[in-house]
């Protein structure tokens, strides 16, 4: 019987090492001579199966007292060689990595969750503004209702897959490998349906058309997503539901446009109104609002609204509502209409109109420096 060399030397450590000191020595052995990286070297496996029996002895406080104080022989029976199960916990322990867990078969198993549903939801302005609840109509897997679910046909039962023993996969030796594969017989499940339900194939659940009602917050603009936990498909046995994610989408309104949480109005005024000033009444998301319009108001300007645009999907406070004033020109006068705008344009030239007076004397400069330039021009030549 081959003698064992001691198990500080194996790792390369001293005898006063730590723990973190055992662990970071196991992980570059094991790393170094994993068989995966050595295929066919026989030596790197026999360093790798010492390393992680060193490994499990040194890093248990108890078995590494045993072994400070009495060798080898205080270990009694401890292990001759390390089982592959057991360098596969060292593994985990150390890279928890689920490749490790995968080739010894030890991955963690468990019921699988449903997959996400997704849709789209159409609103319109007002509603992403103020919020509101719609009921949504979607198909998606439901509970077979003939055999509730189990997938047998009604009065049998489905009984433990005999291949796997009912564990959903099978381990193989590959060496001192142990490599765990999905059961083809159950394909995993652990069961088999010898009867299936001829509703649902055998599969426990079947597509049906579900009502459900979503609540919209206030403030969502096209492209927000909204999650509903544990309302999208089906699970396995025991596991929740996937999630439902909505998309929203915001239909164009016919008197706002949106831009971001403010909103814009554009708002016709007679000239009239625009050259006197007046209280006029225009549209809000909350209704009617009266807006004061100054004297002398040119077509084109803007007047804030504070705070009455679209409230903030995080709740930060509201948006403001911009009103774009546009002066009509009337296209039918009446007769004493055409006279009195006859008149008015009679004492046109004697009115003070700024921005028109200061727009004609630049107009003026322009065709009196365009003049000077031919007539230097002209003389020259």
């Amino acid at each position: 019987m081959a003698t064992k060399r001691d198990y500080y030397e194996v790792l390369g450590i001293r005898r006063e090492a730590t723990l973190e000191d055992i662990k970071k020595a196991y992980r570059q052995l094991a790393m170094k001579n994993h068989p995966d990286r050595n295929p066919g070297d026989a030596e790197a496996e026999l360093r790798f199966k010492e390393a992680a029996e060193a490994y499990q002895i040194l890093s248990d406080e108890g078995n590494r007292q045993k072994y400070d104080r009495y060798g080898h022989a205080g270990l009694q029976s401890g292990p001759a060689s390390a089982a592959p199960e057991d360098i596969m916990s060292a593994f985990g322990e150390i890279f928890q990595n689920a490749f490790f867990g995968d080739m010894f078969g030890q991955r963690r198993r468990g019921p699988k969750p449903g997959a996400d549903l997704a849709i789209k939801l159409e609103i319109d302005l007002l509603e992403a503004a103020k919020g509101v609840s719609k009921t949504i109509t979607m198909n998606r897997g439901e509970p077979c209702r003939s055999c509730n679910g189990s997938g047998a046909r009604k009065g049998t039962v489905a009984t433990t897959c005999t291949y796997c023993g009912g564990q959903g996969q099978v381990i193989q030796s590959r060496g001192f490998f142990q490599v765990a594969t999905t059961c083809p017989a159950c394909g995993g499940e652990g069961m088999r349906i010898a009867d299936p339900c001829p509703d649902c194939r055998g599969t426990g659940r079947t597509q049906e058309k579900v009502q459900l009602d979503v609540e919209v917050p206030p403030g969502v603009d096209t492209g927000i997503w909204l999650q509903i936990r544990n309302q999208g498909e089906l699970g396995d046995p025991g596991a929740p539901r996937g999630n439902l994610r909505i998309q929203i989408h915001v239909k164009p309104h016919d008197v706002f446009e949106r831009r971001g949480n403010d909103i814009v109005c554009q708002f016709p005024i007679h000239f009239s109104q625009a050259a006197l000033g007046a209280e006029i009444e225009v549209p809000t998301l909350d209704g009617r609002e009266k807006l004061n319009i100054p004297r002398g108001t040119q077509s084109g300007e803007v007047f804030r609204m504070r705070s009455k645009g679209i409230p903030d999907v995080n709740g930060r406070g509201r948006g403001d509502e911009l009103i774009e004033v546009v002066v009509e020109t009337p296209r039918h006068l009446s007769v004493r209409q055409e006279e009195l705008l006859r008149e008015f344009a009679e004492l046109d030239h004697e009115s003070v109109m700024p921005r028109q007076k200061s727009f004609f004397e630049k107009l003026r400069g322009y065709f009196t420096e365009s003049d000077d330039a031919t007539t230097r021009s002209e003389e020259k030549s």
